[in-house]
């Protein structure tokens, strides 16, 4: 899973700015961004920053996480639509898992993701909270 410290750096958009694609063509979006739409084929894409907010359709619990991931084992890794329509994997936090609901309101956030050790580098990316965050904080 580890990259050199360029590479990361040269991702850091994608990373840190919810940066996407969209088709010229057809009009679908994707994130993390691709060359070719699967859509309709075609290569005509450009930069896309979909909506940070959305719904949550979907989650899972990963008990045995790879080695990285460890510390934040047991989590959650929910899929959730974002409000244009764009369907994003990401881990679930800030909730607990009684609390989750399908449809339920999500805003992306960054955050830590894990630490390369071997590297040297604190990776960051986009995970999601529960929208209305106040009402969770104080629980």
């Amino acid at each position: 899973m580890s990259k050199s410290v360029p590479a990361y750096w040269r991702n850091i958009p994608v990373y840190l700015s919810l940066k996407g694609s969209k088709c010229k063509k057809c009009g679908k979006t994707f994130f993390p961004p691709r060359e070719v739409c699967t859509e309709c084929g075609s290569t005509e894409m450009e930069e896309y920053y979909p909506p940070h907010g959305g719904k949550l359709i979907s989650w899972s619990v990963v008990r045995n996480p790879p080695r990285e991931f460890s510390e934040f084992s047991p989590y959650i890794v929910g899929l959730v639509e974002l409000d244009d329509g764009t369907r994003v994997i990401a881990q679930i936090v800030d909730v607990k898992l009684s609390e989750l609901k399908e449809g339920m309101r999500v805003r992306a956030t960054v955050r830590r993701t894990y630490e390369d050790g071997d590297r040297g580098i604190v990776r960051y990316g986009f995970k999601f909270i529960p929208d209305d965050f106040n009402e969770y904080a104080t629980q």
